[in-house]
């Protein structure tokens, strides 16, 4: 039990309120009973000093550059464990012992498949409709295939759990699929997750696909390091939604149209053009960092800079590492990765972004793999998606389970007109 507090004086009149310390030592001035004590709220526009929460499941230091999983560094789990481990970690709270891990992948590939019925959404779609809307809509319409894990008393939601997870990738695959005219594939319970993701991407009826291993565990790390991070817009999103007892593909329905954003999700595709552009010619590196430090709305540095991290992303650290060992791998040369390393060299050598504390994050070089083994740029999002699940899912369930559950309802400063007449309309 807490025994500080902080004081706040209001014309004149004092109020106490608790201090919450957390297990990383983390700080907050518990405010829940401010509007009642005061009359007043606080203002906070993008809710970045707002603690909505509290939350078991990723701590992150943006001074230091850490990122935790339920208590283990980011660089442990991204050497040791394998997605589903992760995932396992981030839903239930520990890392599965080997028959744990056993039963939910037996479960997983007991559920990877669609309902046929599902494929008729995918020939009402345009080919030309964004892989993100799509995902987004059959994932908030499994809703009405699976109604029996749509109970808003079901804290748990295992059936449903195990389906998202199973199917996401089916799903999105089956949207690269439409887009491009070629015929879905079923999934292929012998193979493990991200192998499975990849031939059902890149498969077709006509020849086998050859899993390379390099491939899918790059594939994996990336996953991994995708796999949650704390109250971002889509995870806070996710948790809103389903504040209202919305079932749980209704909040991930939601999820993914939040990571949809080029702000948030779509960064590491706003990366590969920016490196297109300069590969294109659009100046050399040197050339294209000093105009963005002028201001050029033409040469925006992409993949530089973070809300919560003021240090090195530790994320970003491991992708450049695994971005290297994978072209080392399959050989050949990526220009791209000559670009970005290029833009990386300079921009850490220099005072400007030095002392606006602007380092590479986890989108700076994430492309760069994505763009190596075959995915799309439209795919990118979607990738993130797929790695996001297991944080979503469990920040739902850890919200649902919370003694402290409630809907949310944010409140607001109005600063509209006020006391106006109504005038009948042949008056206006």
């Amino acid at each position: 039990m807490t025994t500080e507090t902080a004081t706040l004086h209001i014309e004149g009149d004092s109020y106490e309120f608790p201090v919450i310390t957390g297990t990383e030592n983390e700080k907050a001035v518990d405010l829940r009973k401010l509007r009642s004590t005061t009359g007043m709220i606080t203002l906070d526009p993008g809710f970045a000093n707002s603690g909505a929460c509290r939350s078991s499941i990723t701590f992150i230091d943006g001074e230091k550059g850490i990122l935790k999983y339920r208590g283990y560094t980011i660089e442990d789990i991204a050497q040791k464990a394998t997605f589903l481990e992760t995932a396992y970690l981030l839903i239930y709270g520990t890392l599965p012992t080997r028959d744990q891990l056993d039963d939910l992948k037996y479960q997983i590939k007991c559920h990877t498949m669609l309902h046929e019925d599902i494929k008729r959404f995918y020939s009402g779609f345009p080919k030309k409709a964004h892989p993100m809307a799509v995902c987004s809509a059959v994932v908030g319409a499994l809703s009405a295939f699976y109604p029996e894990f749509t109970d808003p008393d079901d804290t748990e939601a295992d059936g449903g759990i195990i389906r998202l997870l199973a199917k996401l990738p089916t799903i999105a695959a089956c949207s690269y699929k439409h887009s491009i005219g070629q015929p879905i594939m079923y999934p292929m319970n012998n193979l493990e997750y991200t192998q499975n993701f990849m031939q059902m991407m890149f498969a077709t009826p006509c020849e086998d696909y050859e899993i390379d291993e390099s491939v899918s565990r790059a594939l994996e790390i990336l996953l991994i390091l995708h796999a949650d991070h704390e109250q971002n817009c889509s995870t806070s999103t996710v948790r809103l939604v389903g504040s209202s007892q919305a079932n749980l593909f209704a909040s991930m329905s939601a999820g993914i149209s939040a990571l949809w954003g080029p702000l948030h999700g779509g960064a590491n595709q706003k990366v590969i053009e920016m490196l297109e552009r300069i590969e294109d010619g659009d100046g050399s590196a040197e050339n294209f960092v000093e105009r963005a430090k002028a201001g050029d709305d033409t040469a925006r540095l992409m993949g530089f800079g973070h809300r919560v991290y003021k240090n090195y992303d530790p994320r970003a650290q491991i992708i450049k590492k695994e971005c290297r060992d994978l072209l080392d791998k399959i050989g050949g040369q990526s220009k791209l990765l000559e670009i970005a390393m290029k833009l990386e060299e300079i921009a850490l050598n220099d005072d400007y972004f030095a002392q606006r504390k602007l380092y590479p994050n986890v989108d700076f070089y994430s492309g760069i793999i994505y763009k190596a083994i075959g995915i799309p740029v439209n795919m990118f999002t979607v990738l993130f998606a797929i790695g996001r699940l297991p944080g979503w899912i469990a920040q739902w369930r850890e919200m649902r389970q919370d003694n402290d559950f409630r809907i949310g309802r944010p409140r607001q400063i109005y600063v509209g007109p006020v006391n106006q007449e109504f005038k009948p309309v042949d008056e206006r």
